[in-house]
């Protein structure tokens, strides 16, 4: 029988397209100062909504990073990942292109609402010109795969593809995944999240959540575990990672930017928050176990900070449960009150986050907080020097999804 361990998933390559960063060190730049850029809704057609602020992508040039082959198919939620991943690839010094071994490259993805914005505009033609006038490709812009496939397109890849329907929490679904395919032999998996939840169709649609905070005023609209707490803000963007065999990496002379050594999640039901708290504690229980990390060796946590009072208990209460009273002694942030909450792409971002967190010494803070409702070591107002080598990353959806993913930085993992 072969004693042979499975091969280890680690991070060689991040890339960022978000409301305060539209590249990686623009937004570690921001995380780690706290810059806060929420503001009122600017977008077409969503002025009248009461859903007031959000998180919006600024500045991003579709045509300057994509062909127009691809645009003109895509939506931008698939824009935004689709350039996302192509930074993420440049950052782990991989061509654009899988060259000879397009089998050993795969992509996994995930995304809450689909193509929004493409989809409204081709209904409007519909049902103001007619069905002649819809264009082909609605069949499948809108559609919550699209950036997985668009991506594996564009660079030719053929490795294992897959998309991840996990509510919010998808986004560390993708890693866990990504992680998984590396391990039973795949190569380089390129994962993560991107959202474009800002156009009018997807607004109107998220008004039904009551987690959503109509707050018109930015500095008050997102402040979770306070007593302010009033929900959350929505945001557009995320993420994609380049996660890939160790030695395969090691072999290229690529630098090893974090292991991805564990995941957890579990189904709690929508917006039982109460009931979260216990699914969110065994998530994070089987995350450490799988990394072979005990509760005190976790040396930050990115929480979900979904800004509702009994969620935000719910998580504090789950933090303990899981680390005992190493909860109260370790380090607590979440940067996206900053930037708003952008679905899938929040834990991708988070992840990212953490790595970078790992690389500078820095806790982030958490921006827009300044006094607590929770029994937690919430890190406000500046970043916090430390010495990380283990950060646990954790999601909820409103679906009811709970999920912890485990990084550790090189050489402090398991073996």
């Amino acid at each position: 029988m072969s004693t042979r361990r499975p091969p280890r998933a680690v991070v060689t390559g991040i890339g960022v397209i978000a409301p305060n960063g539209l590249r990686t060190d623009a937004y570690w730049k921001s995380v780690r100062e706290g810059v806060v850029v929420l503001d009122r809704i600017t977008r077409e057609g969503c002025e009248h909504l009461p859903l007031k602020v959000a998180g919006q992508v600024e500045g991003f040039d579709a045509q300057a990073l994509i062909e127009e082959r691809f645009l003109v198919q895509t939506d931008r939620f698939t824009h935004y990942a689709m350039a996302a991943a192509a930074l993420a690839l440049d950052d782990a010094g991989l061509g654009h292109e899988a060259g000879e071994e397009p089998f050993s490259f795969g992509v996994v993805t995930a995304a809450g609402s689909g193509g929004g914005e493409f989809g409204q505009r081709e209904l409007q033609k519909l049902w103001g010109q007619g069905s002649k006038f819809v264009g082909p490709y609605q069949s499948i812009a809108w559609f919550y795969a699209a950036s997985t496939g668009q991506i594996s397109i564009r660079h030719g890849f053929k490795g294992p593809c897959a998309v991840v329907a996990g509510d919010e929490a998808g986004g560390l679904e993708s890693l866990a995944h990504a992680a998984r395919a590396v391990r039973r032999g795949t190569g380089t998996v390129v994962a993560g999240a991107a959202e474009a939840p800002l156009a009018p169709y997807s607004m109107v649609c998220q008004l039904g959540y009551p987690e959503l905070s109509t707050v018109e005023e930015p500095d008050r609209a997102y402040r979770p575990f306070t007593s302010a707490a009033c929900g959350f803000v929505p945001a557009e963007g995320g993420a994609m990672l380049v996660l890939e065999d160790e030695q395969r990496a090691r072999d290229r002379g690529a630098a090893v930017r974090a292991v991805v050594a564990g995941h957890g999640a579990t189904f709690t039901g929508a917006s039982r928050w109460t009931e979260s708290r216990e699914g969110l504690a065994h998530a994070i229980r089987v995350a450490l176990d799988e990394a072979g990390c005990a509760p005190e060796e976790v040396d930050a946590v990115f929480a979900d900070a979904l800004g509702v009072p009994e969620a935000d208990r719910a998580e504090a209460l789950a933090l303990a449960d899981a680390l005992g009273a190493h909860a109260r002694r370790v380090p607590v942030t979440a940067p996206k009150t900053g930037s708003g909450r952008a679905y899938c792409g929040a834990s991708v971002l988070d992840t990212a986050a953490a790595v970078l967190a790992m690389e500078h010494g820095l806790v982030p803070p958490t921006p827009n907080v300044f006094d607590i409702a929770c029994d937690l070591d919430l890190v406000m107002s500046r970043a916090r020097p430390a010495e990380l080598r283990t950060v646990l990353v954790l999601s909820r959806g409103l679906m009811g999804t709970n999920a912890a993913l485990v990084v550790r930085r090189d050489g402090d993992a398991a073996r």
